[in-house]
């Protein structure tokens, strides 16, 4: 695999075996199709089920994979499938329609510090959910921020909170971890839709 690597982790003895491997660039193109597809798999049906798309197009998805600016973290099993992967930075500018000024203001600290990180997405392969490897991309970057006193942020579309209740699961997941964790909403967008109907 043709890449630049980062640390690796593995879960303790006794608990289901998963490599947690970080890597700044994909340059492997065998390796950046199985990312697409299990990216795409993940979120294409968001883009029935919510306003804002949620897929990124293909040249915007490449994009992303080739910027060593944000991690990527893949899970993979013992014999090396990818079972999932997440994206995860602290450059802020690298992510595409947030705002690196609202954190500056807010957060004038950890922004200058470089201590706020945000997580792109995570996806999962359906094979792979009762596997853990969702709780374990999350627990590596939950690592990679806590070690720093950091502050991690991610957006959550209405759907996946209210069908899939994944400000929970999140907030469960790092509670599981931490005992001083404050989990807040920081914003919320909504849509709005004007009709005019036909007089009867």
């Amino acid at each position: 695999m043709s890449a630049t690597s980062g640390p690796t982790w593995r879960r303790p003895a006794g608990e289901p075996s998963m490599l947690i491997k970080v890597i700044d660039r994909i340059t492997d193109q065998a390796l950046h199709e199985t990312m697409w597809t299990m990216y795409r798999d993940a979120f294409e049906e968001l883009n029935h089920l919510a306003v804002q798309r949620h897929l990124m197009f293909r040249p915007e998805f490449d994009a992303v994979m080739e910027d060593p600016r944000v991690d990527k973290y893949l899970a993979l099993d013992d014999d090396g499938t990818i079972c999932g992967v997440a994206t995860y930075t602290n450059d802020l500018d690298a992510v595409p329609l947030i705002a690196p000024q609202y954190f500056e203001r807010h957060w004038p600290d950890q922004y200058a510090a470089r201590k706020i990180w945000y997580i792109g997405f995570v996806a999962v392969s359906p094979e792979a959910q009762g596997r853990e490897a969702f709780a374990q991309l999350v627990e590596q970057m939950y690592m990679v921020a806590s070690a720093q006193n950091g502050l991690v942020c991610l957006d959550i579309c209405n759907h996946n909170d209210e069908v899939r209740r994944m400000s929970r699961v999140f907030r469960m997941m790092v509670s599981r971890l931490s005992d001083n964790m404050k989990f807040t909403r920081i914003d919320q967008q909504s849509y709005w839709l004007y009709e005019f109907p036909t007089a009867a």
